[in-house]
């Protein structure tokens, strides 16, 4: 299938890479010319501007975004005008479902659709088969399911309803990862601090053998714990945070949903950026060995 793609970051570039090698043909688009360069080497038909991507396609076209939610109206502020009736545009990115549900409309004013496709599983996911959560049009959704298959790991996609439904559920799935990760890293201060002499790494390992909490999340520690040292030392004990779980938060108010642990977890990470901590350090791993996010690293 012939498909135009904009944003080849660290899950953009996974993702247009998957799709060449499942024999699609992407035509690709980047602010940095370098990753379009290095990934035209590997199949890509470049695309200097967004005008020439969308000239470059057939019609009906189909152009997948994959940028932070930021940035995606202004990268529609571009594509859109090119557009005609019956294109189909993606987006990939974390962005409000809310913004999701107006850019439908918008675009359906246009004739054309949008599809909301929440994407987990970080950087390897996205190269050897992420989760992918869809929202639109169901009859949209069918057109290019081809593309979810081969983007996803074995039965990791699903389409979840109305526009907004894919990014919701992606939204509360962060939320919900807020809270995990949250707790872990609370377990494992508990376990630093035991006058005990414990194994950290060993502990992590074992609780990642058909313990009632092996995931892979306690499997990223392990190997956290085996690349920085069970200390942390070269970790950040402020904990970055991206927006989903405040997203999550207001949403459950909206519903009159309590949801103490995310908001808890939230909160805590507001406070890490004042006062770092160990507990902070373990969140900060964590995110680093499923997202590619930055450490950085305490001098």
């Amino acid at each position: 299938m012939q498909l135009g793609y904009i944003g080849l970051g660290k899950m953009g570039y996974n993702m247009a890479e998957r799709l060449l090698e499942k024999g699609h043909e992407v035509v690709v688009y980047n602010r940095s010319a370098e990753a379009v360069k290095s990934i035209a080497r590997q199949g890509a038909r470049p695309a200097a501007a967004i005008k020439d991507l969308a000239a470059s396609l057939s019609p009906p076209r189909l152009v997948w975004i994959m940028v932070p939610h930021q940035a995606v109206d202004d990268v529609l502020l571009e594509l859109v005008p090119l557009l005609s009736k019956g294109d189909t545009v993606v987006d990939g990115g974390n962005s409000p479902y809310q913004e999701s549900i107006r850019r439908a409309r918008e675009l359906e004013q246009r004739g054309c659709e949008l599809l909301d496709a929440g994407v987990s599983g970080g950087p390897k996911g996205a190269r050897t088969g992420a989760c992918i959560m869809i929202g639109g049009k169901q009859d949209v959704f069918r057109r290019y399911e081809i593309l979810f298959r081969d983007l996803s790991v074995e039965n990791g996609y699903a389409y979840m309803g109305q526009s907004g439904a894919g990014h919701f559920v992606k939204m509360v799935h962060n939320g919900i990862e807020y809270g995990m990760m949250q707790s872990l890293a609370e377990g494992f201060t508990v376990l630093r601090k035991s006058p005990l002499g414990l194994d950290l790494t060993r502990i992590a390992d074992l609780y990642n053998h058909r313990s009632v909490i092996e995931s892979r999340l306690t499997g990223w520690l392990k190997e956290a714990y085996e690349q920085y040292g069970p200390d942390l030392n070269q970790v950040s004990g402020s904990a970055a945070q991206s927006g989903e779980g405040k997203w999550t938060v207001d949403a459950a108010r909206e519903l009159g949903v309590a949801v103490p642990v995310i908001e808890e977890a939230l909160a805590f990470r507001l406070r890490s950026l004042q006062h770092p901590s160990y507990t902070g350090r373990v969140i900060s791993a964590l995110r680093h060995a499923f997202g590619g996010h930055d450490v950085k690293e305490e001098k």
